[in-house]
């Protein structure tokens, strides 16, 4: 038994003074660290992508509106001009809510409150109800707001997880605009 003892004491003090496998410890502690600001980075880019596109499309469709391509335009119908401009944004005629309206120029009251979004926990309300879609006349200002909600892709790690989010998780990018409308003809 002693033998054995002495070799066991042996061979302890050699895999103590081997330095195989060193730099597996600052691997190890620093791995985390490195996932967290590449799972961020691909957050923050899409998230970058998204709102690009969602000023892209709104701007897009501002322009024929402003110009007065579109009379008498309908949400839905705008909805979908922001949404075909707008390219990269999944599933975006049901995640997109657009609010336009007209600029008191004597008072300058700006858009009341923050932005209209939908509601995806709650199914049953009219979204439309919720929002003022007024084309305006001519030579009015006109403010206009879009409001997207997105899922995002890492929830639990790194600027996902700091996102500010609503109850079913969803984070808000939100584009907002003013313009004049071209004076209507006669006037």
């Amino acid at each position: 038994m002693g033998q054995f003892m002495t070799s066991m004491r042996g061979w302890f003090t050699r895999k103590a003074k081997e330095e195989d496998g060193t730099a597996t410890i600052p691997f190890v502690i620093f791995l985390p660290f490195f996932l967290i600001l590449v799972v961020s980075s691909l957050e923050m880019g899409l998230l970058m992508v998204r709102h690009v596109m969602l000023e892209r499309g709104l701007d897009m469709a501002v322009r024929g509106l402003r110009l007065g391509y579109y009379d008498d335009m309908k949400h839905e119908d705008f909805k979908k001009i922001v949404c075909n401009n707008a390219g990269l944004i999944p599933n975006c005629m049901n995640v997109v809510l657009v609010e336009l309206r007209s600029v008191d120029t004597t008072a300058w009251v700006p858009l009341s409150s923050g932005p209209t979004c939908i509601d995806r926990a709650d199914t049953t309300s009219d979204i439309n109800a919720l929002t003022t879609f007024q084309t305006g006349g001519g030579d009015e200002m006109m403010l206009i707001r879009a409001c997207v909600k997105f899922d995002p892709m890492f929830p639990m790690t790194g600027l996902g997880f700091h996102l500010p989010k609503d109850d079913t998780g969803a984070y808000s990018l939100v584009s907002s605009t003013a313009f004049v409308n071209e004076p209507k003809v006669g006037s």
